[in-house]
C-alpha cells in the first residue's frame, strides 16, 4: 500500500475531472490529517526545538569554569594561578561573627593541580604559595568590589580577604574560596591552617579529607581529622 505523504504513481498521467471547491478543500484535510497520523515520529522530531539547559541558580559565587556552587556538592575545580578567578552574585550572609562566611556564596574551591600523588611537587614543596598567589591588587580589588558589596560589609571595615581553602592545601583563587573575613589578629584560622598542611604533607591526613574539612568548617577541621589531641 503507498505511504500515504507519497504520490501515487501516474497521478497526473490521465485527465481528471475537478472537484468542486469544497469537496476539494474536503479532500485536502482529510490527506493532511492522514499525513500527519502516518509520518514517520522521526519526520516530526526533526523539526521540533531543541531544549534548552536550565540557567544556572543566582545569588551564588560562578567560578571561572561556569558551574555555579552550591552546599552538599563536591568542591569546585579552578586552576587560576596567580589571578583572581569568579564572581560572586546576590547578597551573602557571616556566619559566627564574620568567622564563617555563607556556604551558598563561598563554598570553597581548589586547584586540580595539587594531587595527593604531587604533594611533593606543590603544597610540600617550600614556597608553593608565592607560585600560585594572585598580586595584592587583584585581592584589593576583589575584596572591596565584590566580596564587600556581595557580604554587606562597609568598606571602612577591616578585614582579611582570606581563602576558605588555604592555599597551602591546594585551594584556588577563585570568587567561590574567598571572603571577606573579620578575625582578631593574629588570626586563628592561619594555626589551623598550618596544622593541617603539616598532618598532610606527613602523610597522616590525605589532601581532599584536609580540603574538605577546613570549607565545611575551619573552627571544627582539627577535631574532624582527629588532630585536636
Amino acid at each position: 500500500m503507498p505511504h500515504p505523504c507519497s504520490l501515487p504513481p501516474g497521478l497526473y498521467a490521465a485527465p481528471v475531472t475537478p472537484l468542486p471547491a469544497r469537496a476539494r478543500l474536503a479532500a485536502l484535510v482529510s490527506g493532511a490529517l492522514l499525513c500527519l497520523t502516518s509520518c514517520s515520529a522521526a519526520t516530526l522530531s526533526a523539526i521540533a526545538p531543541a531544549s534548552t539547559a536550565a540557567a544556572p541558580a543566582s545569588g551564588l559565587a560562578s567560578s571561572a569554569a561556569g558551574a555555579p556552587a552550591s552546599p552538599g556538592r563536591a568542591l569546585l575545580r579552578v586552576h587560576d594561578p596567580r589571578r583572581v578567578t569568579g564572581t560572586i552574585q546576590g547578597r551573602c550572609t557571616y556566619r559566627d561573627h564574620g568567622q564563617l562566611p555563607d556556604p551558598r556564596c563561598t563554598p570553597g574551591s581548589v586547584d586540580p593541580a595539587v594531587t595527593q600523588s604531587n604533594l611533593r611537587l606543590t603544597i610540600c614543596q617550600p614556597g608553593y604559595t608565592k607560585t600560585v598567589r594572585p598580586s595584592a591588587s587583584q585581592t584589593d580589588r576583589f575584596k572591596y568590589d565584590v566580596a564587600y558589596p556581595a557580604y554587606g560589609t562597609p568598606r571602612s571595615e577591616k578585614t582579611e580577604l582570606d581563602h576558605l581553602v588555604s592555599l597551602e592545601l591546594g585551594g584556588s583563587n577563585d570568587a567561590a574560596n574567598l571572603w571577606p573575613e573579620s578575625p582578631p589578629t593574629p588570626n586563628p584560622k592561619d594555626k589551623v591552617e598550618n596544622a593541617l598542611h603539616a598532618a598532610v604533607c606527613a602523610g597522616r591526613v590525605k589532601l581532599a579529607a584536609a580540603q574538605d574539612a577546613i570549607a565545611s568548617n575551619w573552627l571544627t577541621a582539627e577535631k574532624k581529622l582527629g588532630l585536636d589531641a
